[in-house]
């Protein structure tokens, strides 16, 4: 049923987008007045083909649901001894000014923001469950450490610590893209956080993460986790060092040698680096009246880590986080505000990522490809509506960035063209278009090539 549903919620979302991104190159083509012969969704053998009475238009569906195109009238692309019509010359795409070219072209990345933004907005002001931005326990030396969080505080705004100008902070989901464009920076911050005692500021330098380390797990190496909630036991392997301690399913932990655990991921940090050594665990166990707390000593196992090939300790018990969530919701020219400004900000962390991914500076492992895609689809779908259209907003913005590189063969790459044109007043030859196509051809072979072993190696974790 998983597999079903990734593949069901796949398609849909590729679906949705080719549709989105090919029709912004129909209509404004339409618009320009240029004659569209076929809208594909898919390529290979058409399943479903029907002939606009108004247009002449062929709409087509086909096979591979992993892309599309608009084939308009265009003299370059006549077969041999064939010729277009005189009346129809007025509107192939080729003797359009340079001007309209660029806005066809254009309009299929804009598509795909323009999506974004109503989704994103869409989301917002139909209100979303979220964690909330309370902090678990930092690991010892990370930067939230440092910083001199303790654990249990709720962070309310942030701040450059230049500026006296704070944002709000309403979620651990509006954090992380905050944190996220401070790490891109390099910025100095200075968090407010609330705890039992008052409203306090921390320093927050950000200019010691590295490129490097501003991918998907990047919080978890500043040292911010979700916190404030309650860390569960639900399943314990039978032999496993924590069924020899006396772990039981629904037991609760709440301090680990004597520090607060709220986060799984600050608990399993604990346990792997004390292979065969033991910890003790402060558990609860059963509910109301019939409550107890008592300690368990146990002793992870030793076990090497097939992806660090580091020896790590383990318990075998399986655990899940429950953290206090917040109800996040805007009004309508407010949601629309943010969704153009998170679609702006995504924008540009993919082409500075990107970026930084050409020089070195990032790791390549943070491409993705349909494999992934497919995986996020299924996750985001089985975690309701809004889960589903912010991961498509997500992939919406990835597929107008891309297609604006300045890559041939991609749309990014006829924009440079045409813009070389507009600026000169000459056209690139089209001896020299075949020759940058070829290059750009060998660009994303490359890059799909990389994106796919990704995929692979997140699946069989080498």
């Amino acid at each position: 049923m998983s597999f079903l549903t990734e593949i069901l919620a796949f398609v849909v979302a590729i679906g949705v987008l080719v549709v989105v991104h090919e029709y912004g190159h129909y209509s404004v083509a339409r618009l320009c007045g240029v004659k569209v012969l076929r809208f594909s969704i898919g390529f290979g053998k058409p399943l479903v083909q029907w002939v606009s009475p108004k247009t002449g238009t062929v709409w087509t569906i086909a096979a591979l649901p992993l892309g599309g195109y608009v084939k308009m009238l265009d003299e370059r692309e006549t077969v041999e001894g064939e010729s277009i019509r005189a009346a129809d010359l007025p509107h192939t795409f080729n003797r359009q000014p340079v001007a309209r070219r660029i806005a066809i072209v254009a309009a299929g990345p804009v598509a795909n923001f323009l999506l974004a933004i109503a989704l994103f907005a869409a989301v917002f002001a139909s209100g979303v469950m979220e964690p909330a931005a309370i902090l678990a326990t930092p690991a010892p030396n990370t930067l939230a450490a440092r910083a001199g969080f303790e654990g249990n505080e709720t962070i309310v705004a942030l701040r450059r610590a230049q500026s006296s100008e704070a944002h709000p902070v309403r979620s651990w989901s509006d954090l992380r893209w905050q944190l996220l464009g401070g790490a891109f920076d390099q910025q100095h911050l200075v968090l407010s956080a609330r705890d039992g005692e008052g409203t306090f500021d921390f320093p927050l330098d950000l200019s010691q993460v590295k490129n490097q380390d501003v991918d998907d797990d990047f919080m978890s190496k500043l040292g911010f986790e979700p916190g404030g909630g309650t860390l569960s036991v639900v399943g314990v392997a039978p032999g496993s060092a924590a069924q020899k301690a006396g772990l039981v399913a629904g037991d609760r932990v709440q301090a680990i040698d004597g520090k607060p655990a709220d986060n799984a991921t600050a608990l399993i940090a604990v346990i792997k680096s004390h292979a065969g050594q033991p910890v003790t665990l402060q558990i609860q166990r059963g509910t109301g009246a019939q409550a107890t707390s008592l300690p368990v000593v146990l002793v992870p196992l030793a076990q090497r880590d097939e992806a660090s090939g580091q020896t790590v300790g383990r318990i075998g018990a399986e655990l899940a986080t429950r953290v206090p969530s917040v109800k996040v919701r805007y009004g309508p020219l407010e949601s629309l505000r943010l969704g153009a400004q998170r679609t702006w900000e995504l924008s540009v962390y993919s082409l500075r990522m990107f970026g930084r991914m050409i020089i070195g500076e990032a790791s390549l492992k943070n491409l993705s490809g349909p494999v992934t895609i497919a995986d996020y689809a299924g996750k985001s779908a089985r975690l309701g509506l809004s889960a589903f259209l912010s991961f498509l907003a997500l992939v919406s913005i990835s597929l107008g960035v891309l297609n604006l590189l300045p890559i041939p063969v991609l749309d990014g790459g006829h924009l440079l063209y045409y813009l070389v044109e507009a600026v000169t007043g000459t056209a690139i030859s089209e001896r020299w278009q075949l020759v940058l196509q070829r290059a750009g051809l060998v660009c994303i072979v490359a890059l799909s090539a990389i994106a796919l072993f990704n995929d692979l190696a997140r699946l069989i974790h080498f």
